[in-house]
């Protein structure tokens, strides 16, 4: 499998937690962890997810993990250090592994990951959580697919021969770290980011594809499918005013994703009257050295917006 180094980087920054990571797997942990679960299946090969369960007061809510960097997903850069501070809320955690570049592009990544929530939701009560009590994390890539499903995760289709796909995509609250939002305005306005520029290094996601209906052969899209598909995977093209609630946590040193994409999100939100904020890492570039610290900002900004609704006598 053909990896340029910055993406290996992206994964190791976003998915590891370093030696406090590594400290808190060495003790006891305080959850158990379901490995492997298949929530899809596609081209012959499965989709699967771990299922990390506090072992203590659970909360009834999820957090869903998105286990990517570059658009590359793989088990192996599961690290539960990384969502010890989630688990000891007593949050489930759902670490979701997409379809990877190189051979899968990013609206399958996209396709993949609305479906682990559909599964998630479908498997509420399997879980102990509640289906309408889901929040969705992820750092760089992790944090565009994210927000991906914050502003156009969708209902499910009525008439579907699956059930799983019934149920909604939808989530309740979104908490990212430094994610890409506009491949046409990449750290400036007019600069494109289609694997170009900025991302030229990360090319295989961006190769998109379509059936011929001729040949019935996966081919290359035309340019002005590549600007439609570009829109589609830009999470900024879909901010409306019934998006969740959301955060994002931003270097503004950051040389690979411009801190000007989540600036440019979070006013779109507010302007459509989302609940937004940024968070600003003065110095910090594509990730930093304490960033595992910074977890429990994000798990405040669950806490409130997850919290269980009191029941009505």
């Amino acid at each position: 499998m053909i990896r340029t180094k910055l993406a290996w980087a992206f994964v190791c920054c976003l998915t590891c937690a370093g030696p406090f990571a590594a400290a808190v797997v060495a003790e006891e942990p305080n959850y158990t962890r379901k490995e492997d679960v298949v929530y899809g299946r596609k081209h012959g090969m499965a989709l699967t997810m771990d299922v990390l369960t506090p072992k203590e007061k659970p909360n009834g809510a999820a957090i869903v993990w998105m286990i990517s960097g570059g658009w590359y997903s793989a088990h192996e850069a599961i690290n539960p250090g990384y969502v010890a501070e989630y688990l000891k809320r007593g949050y489930t955690v759902f670490a979701v592994v997409h379809g990877s570049q190189p051979k899968f592009t990013i609206p399958e990544a996209v396709d993949d990951v609305n479906r682990a929530v559909r599964y998630i939701r479908y498997h509420a009560g399997d879980y102990g959580i509640d289906p309408n009590r889901i929040g969705v994390t992820g750092a760089s890539a992790g944090g565009h697919l994210s927000l991906m499903l914050g502003t156009a995760g969708g209902l499910g289709n009525p008439i579907a021969k699956d059930p799983v796909d019934r149920d909604s995509s939808r989530v309740q609250a979104v908490a990212c770290y430094f994610p890409p939002t506009d491949f046409f305005n990449y750290g400036k306005p007019g600069e494109r980011a289609l694997g170009e520029g900025v991302l030229k290094g990360f090319k295989a996601p961006f190769d998109f594809n379509a059936l011929d209906a001729k040949d019935k052969i996966y081919r290359p899209v035309d340019e002005g499918m590549r600007e439609t598909l570009g829109h589609q995977i830009s999470p900024i093209t879909h901010v409306s005013p019934d998006d969740p609630p959301t955060l994002i946590m931003h270097g503004d040193a950051d040389q690979l994703v411009p801190i000007q994409q989540a600036e440019t999100i979070i006013a779109k939100m507010k302007e459509k009257g989302v609940e937004a904020k940024l968070v600003v890492k003065p110095g910090e570039s594509h990730g930093w050295k304490d960033l595992i610290n910074d977890q429990a900002i994000l798990a405040d900004w669950f806490d409130e917006h997850l919290k269980a609704k009191p029941k009505t006598p």
